[in-house]
């Protein structure tokens, strides 16, 4: 028996094992898996399992949206390999011993090309060909609610009841008044092995943030994954519900998940560091953040994946006005931030809290990585309060999802550290979204326009 079999053997004993989770990620985020006896997962963990790639063409409530050659007049809905990740096995927090293991696991083979773990995979990969690796943390905004699945039909999703009531950044009243969900947060966090460095009240009734500590490759991105999910679940045990909807009010502030990431050498220097340099930003750091203003445009749609994701980008919330850098300067897209060289890195302000973060994590990388093989020069940095009009250097980026979806997909850098298959898949199914909801009648258009229209 191998080694590595012989550790399985011993992390299965040890535990009673007698069913765990394999699970996979969809393209919104969401985890779908099955429950495997002992004796089938023992065969899954050598040789893999089968899982049909149209889960990849779900919408969150299961609307099957067209995805070429997946779910399309061509399709027959046949299974792919996924192949399991056993490097970390983690804790379900609330089930019992010998049900409670859970495996993360990605497509391999054809739909390989298709997965967003296996996606960011091929990226990471990349860039270790180019000699770099990626340390990257993930911020996470949510608001929580009291109340239930039942509750919020009943209500039609409207006059709902934070958990607090008043705007409340970082009031400590209100987070020793919710010591039980920080509490709660924690332990789950602890039971799923997640890199959970800080949790704080944000801007608005029941608006949070947690953060996933800074890791090497995969590990932050299968962190912030599991940690939305199973986020998710915490509320539903506690009768409350979270919601990661960018903008699931006009009277809300808007919800973003931002990404702090920076490159070390094979020897795990930082490369981003250089004390001669002005801000002791590298020359490397600079083609980075170059990069980043030429190709993000082009990436929105992953960036802001939903048609509500754009209702994020209008004049009075904290979404960044353009493709911008600054020091310390959270009015631009791409704040730099850190004074040591250990602490040096920038922050991508532009994704929404609806956003996959194995994609974002990809895109920003990819863009980034475009910007060093270009030698991209970077603007000129945004000095000052980025949200007045002229003051905000950069170019824009697309504000609505039509436009979004034609960036992508004529985007060859897209295509290049993507794959070409992904982008015409992931821009059909948004297509697919804009279409039905181009569809649908407002309540504020019936209130505008009903009786006067």
């Amino acid at each position: 028996m191998a080694m590595k079999d012989k550790i399985m053997k011993k992390i299965l004993d040890s535990n009673k094992c007698e069913f765990a989770t394999v699970a996979m990620t969809d393209t919104n985020g969401l985890l779908r898996g099955q429950k495997l006896s002992r004796k089938l997962l023992e065969d899954v963990l050598k040789n893999g399992m089968g899982m049909a790639p149209a889960t990849l063409a779900l919408d969150p409530t299961d609307s099957i949206l067209n995805f070429p050659g997946i779910t399309d007049e061509s399709a027959d809905f046949h299974d792919s390999k996924l192949e399991v990740d056993n490097t970390l096995v983690r804790i379900i927090p609330w089930e019992e011993n010998g049900h409670d293991l859970l495996f993360l696991s990605q497509y391999s083979s054809e739909a390989e090309v298709l997965c967003p773990r296996g996606i960011l995979s091929k990226v990471l990969q990349k860039a270790e060909t180019l000699g770099f690796f990626v340390k990257s943390g993930l911020e996470l905004e949510y608001t929580l609610f009291d109340e239930t699945p039942e509750t919020l039909k009943s209500k039609g999703y409207r006059d709902l009841k934070p958990v607090t009531m008043h705007a409340s950044h970082d009031l400590l009243l209100y987070q020793t008044f919710q010591s039980n969900w920080y509490s709660s947060v924690s332990n789950m966090c602890k039971s799923l092995k997640i890199n959970l460095l800080k949790m704080h009240e944000e801007i608005g009734p029941g608006f949070m943030e947690a953060c996933t500590g800074p890791e090497i490759g995969l590990r932050s991105a299968d962190d912030a994954v599991l940690l939305k999910n199973f986020l998710r679940a915490l509320a539903m045990k506690q009768g409350k519900t979270a919601t990661f909807m960018p903008r699931w009010s006009e009277h809300a502030d808007s919800q973003s998940s931002h990404i702090h990431m920076s490159l070390l050498d094979r020897s795990g220097q930082e490369l981003f560091w250089d004390e001669k340099n002005k801000n002791n930003m590298s020359e490397l750091f600079g083609y980075f953040l170059g990069g980043l203003q030429k190709y993000l445009g082009e990436f929105m749609l992953i960036f802001a994946p939903t048609v509500n994701s754009y209702r994020r980008f209008v004049e009075g919330t904290f979404a960044p006005p353009a493709l911008s850098w600054g020091i310390d300067n959270r009015s631009t897209s791409f704040r730099v931030v850190g004074k040591s060289k250990k602490s040096l890195r920038f922050e991508n302000r532009l994704p929404g809290s609806d956003t996959n973060p194995y994609l974002t994590v990809a895109a920003t990388l990819a863009a980034g990585l475009a910007g060093i093989e270009g030698k991209i020069i970077p603007t000129q940095e945004t000095v000052g309060n980025g949200y007045v009009p002229g003051t905000s250097i950069g170019p824009n980026y697309p504000c609505n999802i039509a436009e979004a979806i034609d960036n992508l997909g004529s985007s060859k850098v897209a295509k290049l550290w993507l794959d070409g298959s992904f982008v015409e898949g992931f821009c059909a199914t948004r297509e697919a979204q804009e279409i039905e909801f181009r569809s649908k009648v407002p309540d504020v258009e019936l209130m505008r326009f009903f009786e006067l229209g």
